[in-house]
């Protein structure tokens, strides 16, 4: 007796359906080895697309917004190289700067040791050696999450090479006269005891005394300027007092003493003060400059009109303290006042300070400086203020503004013209920034930034390769110093550590002489580069070097509109009058499903290692596609959970595929135009999911892209087509036209999903890949040397999709009216409903055309376009249109399970499936 299961092509596959992906990617990555020299080598006539890499920080193990990261660049990389281009894609690192000087700090400090008991050149192989793990623990992180690139040649801003390239491109900068030495306030961290770059720099609330103070005018006994600071420790730098030239301020006396302040703040004053004035006259700011005043703690000061007042609180009349206030400095500048900061390194007030402030540090010495205005009589008000404030974003610590002698890139010094801010702003226009408010953003930065500080004074960096003359005190710099010393960095094996360890005549070109005074005796600089100029630097090397001119796309978070974005273009705009990019793309920052950043204290982080290791890399990938980049994305294990359901959905959409294709030659495919009407409709529609695909992609709207493939692979195949299908793949002959029809699109469809999903699901993919190779050897060895397939507007039909999408509108009716007979236990399965469909002319008219397929699309056993049916219902799309559901008369076929009347038969089986047993060999 025939087993009539056994006779029907069910599907085969080794293709798991349990995905096992933290055991099954590792074997992938194997495959991967040497993959992206491969895919240079049979590219290496295809258009360039390159993807500079903002360099990650070698103090750690990766966290989730690294992964975040590298999986975006990954996507788009991906992307690319299906679509046609060599993908230039080179992997680096930063290693320079003061988290790894304070991670080897930490490690001495375990060995009771401190950093100036060991050479300068010991305690840098020590940081060099600590960055170097850090990147080889990153390393093998990044290539865990399936991340393509040249990870076999990575860029390392420690390697002599990109050392000596830095060298050089300072040099440029001061050929081009825009790297000058200037004792100006900038942001200090007085526990890290270096400077800052704003980049640097957070804002996190703090509090603060809130004063108003006194300042007796000379000459006019009885009269004072009030002022107004929430940092009396800069009372001791105060040189003078800033107002608004056209800002109406009034004389108001209170009691026996007259006040000047603004007159908009006069009220707001008398409020705190609990006191009522008189107003003795009114009169302009600029009517006030040159009035002079005692100064706190002695000395003479004046009134200067200066843009920076404003009235939104205080008194009106500023505190002028050009060592430790930016906008001070400005206007002292202007009127030729020093910039004194009587502060160390260490935040304490030195010798120049008041006898009592001596040796505190500017904080703890606040209420030392109260007391003393109090003393004094100077003190009219004082209380306590919450307000936001710059902290060191290493430490954590409020930093302080303190004037030092440093160096700087000027922005606002003419060359080529132009000032550097000038060109930058220009060349910002010129870059597409994604999304579009990325622009305005970096722009009002660049607009409102003041010179780069670009010194620090630590030990672990690229040195500021010049020199000083013993004998006239110049500072000595040249083209030919700074290409000689990069010679040197980059013969040296550890390249900059040759300015720590060699003599300046070492270092300097035989024979040279200071160009000013002919003397041959010299002093090197101390300080090392900002770590922003190093990571700013990195288009020189990466891609200039390499006679690539500028990048397609940077990407990172937005938090680098101050940071890398930045530094990188007023390098490359001062050295090079051009950005480094084409475009720049930003995302948001990764928090939890609540909303909330993420923290150790919370207990809500989770890590990428974590991730892989329950779920897979895959998983974490798809997380990252499925949430729209531009804002902050939620990660919690709800979600991924839910990203796993989407992952399953799609698998087992690749494993049908692969499962009806066991048998499928490629040279067995039916001509477009001899497929089955469903078929064609498929197709069809494949080239419109592929046209939106591509757009998606091409936008970087990975999220769209992810949503378009999920829902195709769960609504229109696993819903009506794949659905409908089995019947025509399971129960016809093998090799018969109606299989092999539905086959050849099975196949396109395949190579479509796999090639669409693998700049994601990357291992998943490839995975794939090796199964679908089966089918066709002739297949590149992976799914990354192969192409994703562009719409093909010759397989496009129109008529026919327009057909189709009303023949869904009617199944959805049918399979409404299928539930009411199943419900009322009228029929237990679809295959036994007898549907009927009436009322609208015009949808019969197109049902007429399919009337011989009507059965198979809506997954019954008869169909009638004629009214009837004990159980009726009305389409809620199609007005005007009914469907009837009754039970099928006539006997079940064994074989494929659908009902005819006897005629139909053949012996125990209907004929079709007789005919398909024939084909088989087998009898009834």
């Amino acid at each position: 007796m025939v087993d009539y299961k056994d006779t029907l092509n069910l599907p085969k596959t080794d293709f798991p359906m349990k995905a096992n992906l933290p055991e099954r990617e590792p074997h992938i990555l194997d495959l991967w080895k040497g993959l992206y020299g491969r895919i240079q080598e049979v590219k290496k006539n295809a258009p360039l697309f390159v993807l500079h890499d903002g360099p990650p920080y070698a103090n750690g193990t990766i966290h989730i917004g690294h992964a975040l990261n590298k999986i975006l660049k990954d996507v788009i990389v991906k992307y690319k190289l299906l679509t046609g281009y060599r993908v230039d894609y080179v992997p680096g690192w930063d290693c320079h700067g003061l988290p790894i000087e304070q991670g080897v700090e930490k490690e001495l400090k375990a060995k009771k040791l401190r950093k100036e008991d060991l050479s300068k050149a010991e305690f840098r192989r020590l940081c060099r050696e600590y960055a170097e793990k850090y990147i080889q623990l990153q390393k093998q992180d990044f290539i865990r999450l399936g991340v393509l690139g040249d990870w076999d040649n990575p860029y390392i801003t420690m390697a002599p090479g990109f050392q000596a390239q830095e060298v050089r491109e300072l040099g440029r900068l001061f050929e081009r006269g825009l790297v000058i030495r200037s004792k100006k306030p900038v942001y200090w961290c007085i526990y890290d005891k270096t400077a800052e770059a704003e980049a640097e720099v957070e804002y996190y609330e703090k509090e603060d005394p809130s004063i108003y103070v006194k300042l007796p005018l000379l000459n006019e006994k009885g009269t004072y300027l009030v002022i107004w600071t929430t940092t009396p420790w800069t009372l001791p730098a105060n040189m003078g007092v800033m107002v608004g030239p056209d800002y109406e301020y009034v004389f108001a006396r209170i009691g026996e003493e007259v006040y000047i302040v603004a007159k908009a703040l006069l009220q707001q004053l008398l409020i705190k003060l609990k006191a009522e004035a008189q107003v003795v006259k009114e009169v302009l700011g600029k009517d006030l400059v040159g009035l002079k005043y005692e100064r706190p703690f002695g000395g003479v000061g004046e009134v200067y009109p200066s843009e920076f007042v404003d009235l939104s609180t205080g008194s009106g009349l500023v505190h002028m303290a050009p060592g430790h206030g930016r906008e001070d400095y400005i206007v002292g500048l202007r009127y030729g006042l020093e910039p004194f900061a009587p502060v160390d390194d260490e935040g304490r007030f030195t010798d120049e300070a008041p006898e009592f402030l001596r040796g505190l540090r500017v904080f703890e010495a606040n209420e030392r400086i109260i007391e003393y205005l109090k003393e004094k009589g100077l003190l009219i008000h004082q209380e306590k203020i919450v307000h936001s404030y710059p902290h060191c974003w290493r430490c954590k610590n409020p930093v302080i503004f303190r004037a030092t002698p440093q160096w700087f890139i000027s922005l606002d010094t003419p060359f080529e013209g132009k000032t550097l801010r000038q060109l930058a702003l220009e060349k910002i226009e010129e870059v597409q920034w994604i999304p579009p408010y990325g622009k305005n953003r970096i722009k009002s930065m660049v607009e409102q930034r003041p010179d780069w500080c670009i010194s620090r004074q630590r030990y672990w960096g690229v040195p500021i390769t010049v020199f000083y003359c013993k004998s006239c005190g110049h500072v000595v710099h040249s083209s030919e110093i700074f290409k000689h010393v990069a010679q040197i960095f980059e013969k040296h094996p550890f390249g900059a550590d040759a300015w720590f360890e060699l003599k300046e005549e070492e270092l300097l070109p035989e024979g040279f002489s200071c160009p000013y005074c002919g003397s041959k005796e010299f002093r090197k600089e101390e300080d090392i580069l900002d770590v922003w100029f190093d990571s700013g630097s990195t288009h020189a090397y990466v891609l200039r070097k390499r006679g690539i001119q500028k990048a397609d796309l940077y990407l990172e978070g937005s938090d680098q509109h101050r940071g890398w974005f930045q530094s990188s273009l007023l390098e490359s705009v001062g050295s090079y009058l051009d950005a480094p990019y084409k475009a720049v793309l930003t995302h948001g920052f990764t928090v939890d499903e609540k909303g909330r950043k993420m923290s150790k204290s919370l207990g809500n982080v989770i890590s990428p290692q974590e991730i892989i290791k329950e779920f897979g890399a895959d998983v974490l990938r798809l997380w990252v596609v499925s949430e729209d980049y531009t804002e902050d994305m939620r990660l919690g294990r709800n979600i991924l959970r839910n990203v796993v359901e989407d992952y399953k959905k799609i698998r087992n959409t690749i494993r049908f595929l692969l499962g009806n294709l066991y048998d499928f030659e490629i040279s067995s495919a039916i001509p477009v135009d001899k497929l089955h009407p469903l078929d064609r409709w498929m197709l069809s529609y494949l080239q419109g999911i592929l046209k939106e695909v591509h757009r998606h992609y091409e936008n970087y709207q990975f999220y769209r892209v992810y949503q378009l493939i999920r829902n195709f692979c769960s609504v229109e195949l696993s819903s009506f087509y794949l659905d409908v299908l089995k019947d025509r793949l399971y129960v016809y002959a093998p090799s018969s036209w109606e299989r092999r029809s539905a086959q050849t699109v099975l196949y396109q469809l395949l190579l479509a999903i796999t090639t669409g999903i693998a700049p994601f699901l990357s291992f998943t993919a490839e995975e794939a890949w090796q199964h679908i190779r089966r089918l066709d050897p002739s297949l590149p060895e992976s799914v990354f040397l192969h192409s994703m397939p562009k719409p093909d507007e010759s397989l496009v039909n129109k008529g026919l999709e327009e057909d189709f999408k009303l023949i869904l509108k009617v199944r959805d009716a049918v399979m409404s009216a299928v539930e009411m007979a199943r419900s009322q236990k009228e029929i237990a399965h679809p295959y036994e409903a007898h549907v009927f469909v009436w009322g609208r002319e015009d949808v019969l008219e197109v049902l007429k055309r399919y009337e011989d397929h009507l059965k198979y699309f809506f997954t019954v056993s008869r169909v009638e376009l004629s009214e009837g049916g004990k159980y009726r219902y009305q389409s809620e799309d199609l007005e005007g249109l009914y469907t009837g559901v009754s039970r099928v008369e006539g006997k079940k076929c064994p074989r494929c399970w659908l009902y005819y009347h006897e005629e139909e038969f053949e012996g125990e089986v209907c004929s079709r499936c007789a005919k398909a047993l024939e084909s088989l060999g087998i009898k009834e």
